[in-house]
């Protein structure tokens, strides 16, 4: 791709910034309308888990195959591709009748949004090829995707509140449509030298797995944790996990490339990822639930109250890209996995008196802590790897992601719903309290990953993995923060 000048350069990373934000904003306004659909449409609890994780875990599914397929048959394409099925299945969202629907819908939906995210990231990497400039785009762009899922919540409360809770999906199509005709006119075509070649069976291997993972975990306690089907799922999940390991390792070109995971920064970072995104995930399902059943605000009222974790994602995930920019990822890691621990920990004993101060104290530390978190997870998975490999690269971190927020709703979903005794809006608030310590436990690794994979050793590994990878593809690859 011949290099652009510097306005369409930061036009091309407007327009990818733009399209991730509805993605990543969908990914998060359903918790806040949670309450109406399930009212609406009449859906159980599990039912409500899987509208938000119909979506992340198609999305966690198909962004290795997106990544990879773009780099082949070409990014913008797959890009504007990815526009046109998720506006089509925001549509679909607002005009769904059921409750069964909607999920078959928000599937649409996440196929369209697997195009976006890796496709994106890897349009960026080849647009900005110079080291810090990248590192900067990078910010920028973790800065959107963080603060679409942080405000998802504020404005999903204020959709829900003043037009309904179709609206939160209808605010995608016009969107949608005007990053489909940016795109068309700014943003070049690009793809790999040597992309990969499609690899069905790895693909059906990691849906197995992500599937048979997730729905084992949220119909676990309906179905019985020893009935034939939960343990089928378990079963279907572990040997899928075995056989996809064994069938990768053989393949020339693997859909996922297990030599990315020797390099300690880069598995470090998916570790980080999955266990930061299942504290998020965690955070919104349990706040949503409890400001509106638990203390009986509205929609609204609950999406206010969450403005001050948007506000500190938003001022602090700039922040992050330029430290790492500057001094690397360690104290952007650092920061987030502390202060993940300590909004965590001071939201572990809520009740139905709880005081507003507390609660905006504990939103307040949970932004700082997820703003910090998005940039040194992305710079990681893409910084070393040539430019061939970008989509694939930065598939597996966005997989990661969505993994973690899939995770995030079912495991602490079902642990908490399992604790509820009596009315569900009187019990809600004391069940949530083991929820919010899988949620410190999730920001303890992530403070002890980001410091065992951000030192000389870890660095190391990652500039021998990278040197193995140019050496394959004949290219140079980029610094090391």
């Amino acid at each position: 791709m011949p290099e652009l000048s510097r306005n369409r350069r930061m036009a091309v990373l407007a327009i990818c910034c733009l399209s991730l934000f509805i993605v990543g904003l969908d990914s998060t306004i359903v918790n806040l309308a949670l309450p109406s659909i399930q009212h609406d449409l009449h859906a159980s609890v599990p039912s409500l888990q899987w509208t938000i994780d119909a979506y992340t875990l198609v999305l966690a599914s198909l962004l290795m195959l997106s990544g990879s397929t773009a780099d082949r048959v070409g990014r913008r394409r797959t890009f504007q591709t990815g526009l046109v099925l998720f506006t089509l299945g925001s549509l679909l969202c607002g005009l769904a009748p059921s409750i069964g629907l909607l999920i078959v819908f928000r599937m649409v939906q996440a196929i369209g949004g697997s195009m976006l995210n890796p496709v994106a990231m890897s349009i960026i990497t080849n647009t900005f090829t110079e080291p810090k400039e990248r590192a900067r785009a990078i910010g920028m762009w973790a800065g959107v995707v963080g603060l679409s899922m942080a405000v998802g919540p504020v404005v999903g409360g204020a959709l829900v509140g003043s037009a309904g809770w179709r609206s939160i999906f209808w605010i995608n199509v016009p969107v949608g449509i005007a990053a489909l005709v940016l795109a068309a006119l700014f943003v070049p075509e690009s793809r790999a030298p040597h992309a990969r070649r499609a690899d069905p069976v790895g693909q059906l291997l990691v849906i197995l797995f992500l599937g048979g993972l997730t729905y084992g975990i949220i119909e676990g306690r309906d179905a019985g944790w020893g009935s034939a089907l939960i343990v089928g799922c378990f079963t279907v999940a572990v040997a899928s996990l075995a056989g996809l390991v064994f069938h990768e390792r053989r393949r020339a070109e693997p859909l996922l490339e297990l030599r990315f995971f020797r390099s300690v920064p880069f598995s470090g970072a998916t570790m980080i990822a999955v266990s930061g995104f299942v504290a998020l995930a965690g955070f919104l399902f349990l706040n949503s639930l409890y400001l509106q059943e638990a203390r009986g605000f509205s929609a609204l009222d609950a999406g206010l109250l969450t403005l001050p974790m948007a506000v500190m994602t938003a001022v602090f995930a700039p922040i992050s890209g330029r430290l790492i920019s500057t001094r690397g990822p360690r104290l952007p890691l650092l920061v987030a996995g502390t202060s993940i621990t300590v909004s965590a920990v001071l939201l572990s004993g809520v009740g139905a008196d709880t005081s507003i101060g507390l609660l905006m104290v504990g939103y307040l530390v949970f932004g700082i802590g997820f703003g910090m978190l998005n940039a040194p997870i992305t710079n990681a998975a893409v910084s070393g790897m040539p430019r061939a490999q970008a989509g694939v690269a930065a598939a597996i971190a966005s997989t990661s992601r969505q993994v973690g927020s899939s995770f995030g709703v079912a495991i602490i979903g079902a642990v908490v719903t399992a604790h509820v005794v009596g009315p569900f809006n009187t019990g809600f608030a004391e069940a949530s309290h083991t929820g919010w310590w899988i949620i410190a436990g999730c920001g303890v690794l992530v403070l002890v990953l980001g410091f065992l994979s951000t030192g000389a050793w870890a660095k190391r590994t990652a500039e021998h993995v990278a040197g193995e990878l140019a050496d394959d593809h004949r290219e140079p690859v980029s610094s090391f923060r």
